[in-house]
């Protein structure tokens, strides 16, 4: 009988050992993202520490979405935004993994013009939102 019990005992201690391995195995896996569509990974420069629910990630610097559940760009192009698999060539040399982005969060719409306009028109380059009388209009002299 005792024989059975340290047997007993010896598998509970294994099955445990086994259990904390594989949990600290599965929690170094590294970070989760919830997406629609299931099968296709999210782009190698896109790398969350941690749980994310965002549908879009913004480039402010070059200004342009990508939007991880369609897995397409959005950019402007002549004035109307675009939505498309690969990048135009006038973003060809560009480093993604290298470069600034934001997690868009707390908006998962379509209309992504709306969202650009309501929150990142303003940002870096362009002044076209900006009244004419406000703009610098001073010009150097010769």
């Amino acid at each position: 009988m005792s024989l059975k019990f340290e047997v007993m005992q010896k598998n509970k201690k294994f099955r445990l050992i086994l259990t904390v391995i594989t949990l600290l195995i599965l929690g170094s896996c590294g970070p989760v993202v919830i997406s629609s569509r299931l099968g296709n990974p999210p782009p190698p420069w896109f790398y969350p520490n941690r749980l994310e629910m965002v549908r879009y990630v913004y480039f402010p610097e070059h200004h342009f979405y990508y939007d991880l559940s369609f897995r397409t760009y959005l950019y402007l192009d002549g004035g109307i935004w675009v939505r498309r698999k690969v990048l135009p060539p006038r973003y060809r040399n560009l480093d993604l993994r290298r470069s600034k982005y934001e997690r868009v969060k707390g908006y998962r719409g379509d209309n992504i013009r709306q969202y650009h306009q309501e929150n990142n028109a303003n940002r870096g380059r362009s002044n076209r939102n900006t009244p004419r009388s406000n703009r610098n209009t001073t010009r150097r002299s010769g």
